[in-house]
C-alpha cells in the first residue's frame, strides 16, 4: 500500500497551503506584543478569533477538492499545518514564568494554560468541517479494498470513552520520557525542553497512542485528539497548589517545572499530537492492510 507520487504532490500541497495561509499570512493575529512572548489564545481578539475559525474553514474546504479523491484524508492536513509553524515560531513558557514570578501571578497563568488547548483543538475542527462540508458537494469514493477489523465486543460509546482514557495515559507517560533533560536535576526538576524535542516528543506520543487505538479498537485519530487537553489540564493542575508553587519559585529558576508538561504550550501540544494521531492512524492502517495482504499470499 504505496502513495502515488500524486498523492504525495497533493498532500504536500495541502499542508503548504495551511502553513502558508495560516501559519504565515495570518500570523500578525496571534503574535504578541511583545514578540519574546509565546503565542497565547488569551492575546486574540474575538475579531480576530473568528477569522481564524473561518480561514481553517476555507483551507479544509479547499484542501479536500485539491486531495481529490482522497479529499477527506489529506484536507485536514490544512489547519494544523498552520498551527506547526505557529508552534516552531513561537517563543518558549519559561519566557512568561519570568515574567509572572509571584505565586498569585504563577496560579493565573496556569489557570489559563488548562484549558487552552481546547480552542486551539477548535481550529482543527473547524477545518475538518469545511472537509465535511466538502464532501457533502463531492461524496468520496469509497476504497476498493481496506483492512477487515474483528469486532471489538465494545458499545461504540464505551470504547471511545477507553479510547480517550488510553490515549492520555500514553501521551502523558511518554511525554514525560522524551522531553525530559538528559541529565535530570534533584527533586525530579525538568528544565525547559527546545521546540525541537517538543515536537519530537508529542509526535511520537500522539502517534503511538493514534496506533494502537486503531489497532485494537479500531478508533479514529480523533479519540486521542482530547489527551492534548487532558494532558496539560492535569499537569497544571498539580502545579497549581500552592506549595508546589511555593518550593518551585523559591528554590528554581523559571525555566524549571515540576513536570515538564507544562513546558509545552498549548498550541505545540494541539499542533504536533494532531500530526502525530494522524500519522499514527495511518500507520496502523497500513500495518493490517500489509498483514491481511501478506497473509493472502
Amino acid at each position: 500500500m504505496e502513495l502515488s507520487w500524486l498523492t504525495k504532490l497533493k498532500i504536500t500541497a495541502v499542508a503548504a497551503l495551511g502553513a502558508i495561509v495560516i501559519g504565515i499570512l495570518a500570523w500578525p493575529l496571534v503574535v504578541p506584543n511583545d514578540p519574546l512572548t509565546p503565542v497565547r489564545f488569551s492575546i486574540l481578539s474575538p475579531v480576530n478569533t473568528m477569522t481564524l475559525l473561518v480561514l481553517a474553514f476555507i483551507l479544509g474546504f479547499a484542501g479536500y477538492f485539491i486531495g481529490w479523491p482522497h479529499g477527506r484524508e489529506i484536507g485536514i492536513l490544512a489547519a494544523p499545518a498552520g498551527l506547526v509553524v505557529w508552534a516552531i515560531r513561537s517563543q518558549n513558557l519559561a519566557v512568561l514564568f519570568q515574567l509572572n514570578s509571584t505565586i498569585p501571578q504563577r496560579q493565573t497563568l496556569l489557570a489559563g494554560l488548562r484549558w487552552e488547548p481546547l480552542f486551539w483543538l477548535l481550529i482543527v475542527a473547524a477545518g475538518f468541517v469545511g472537509v465535511l462540508a466538502a464532501q457533502y458537494l463531492r461524496p468520496v469514493i469509497q476504497a476498493e479494498s481496506t483492512p477487515n477489523y474483528p469486532n471489538r465486543k465494545l458499545d461504540k460509546h464505551v470504547a471511545a470513552l477507553v479510547g480517550i482514557t488510553v490515549s492520555s495515559a500514553i501521551v502523558y507517560l511518554v511525554l514525560r520520557v522524551f522531553t525530559c533533560d538528559v541529565s535530570p536535576t534533584e527533586n525530579s526538576a525538568a528544565a525547559q525542553p527546545l521546540t525541537g524535542q517538543i515536537a519530537f516528543a508529542v509526535l511520537m506520543s500522539f502517534g503511538l497512542a493514534t496506533f494502537i487505538l486503531k489497532k485494537y479498537l479500531n478508533l479514529s485519530y480523533i479519540w486521542s485528539l482530547p489527551a492534548s487537553v487532558i494532558v496539560i489540564a492535569f499537569s497544571a493542575s498539580n502545579y497549581l497548589r500552592e506549595r508546589v508553587l511555593t518550593h518551585f519559585i523559591s528554590s528554581y529558576p523559571a525555566n524549571f517545572f515540576p513536570d515538564v508538561i507544562i513546558s509545552i504550550l498549548p498550541v505545540q501540544m494541539v499542533a504536533f499530537g494532531t500530526f502525530g494521531a494522524i500519522i499514527g492512524y495511518w500507520l496502523a492502517f497500513r500495518y493490517d492492510y500489509w498483514r491481511q495482504y501478506e497473509s493472502s499470499q
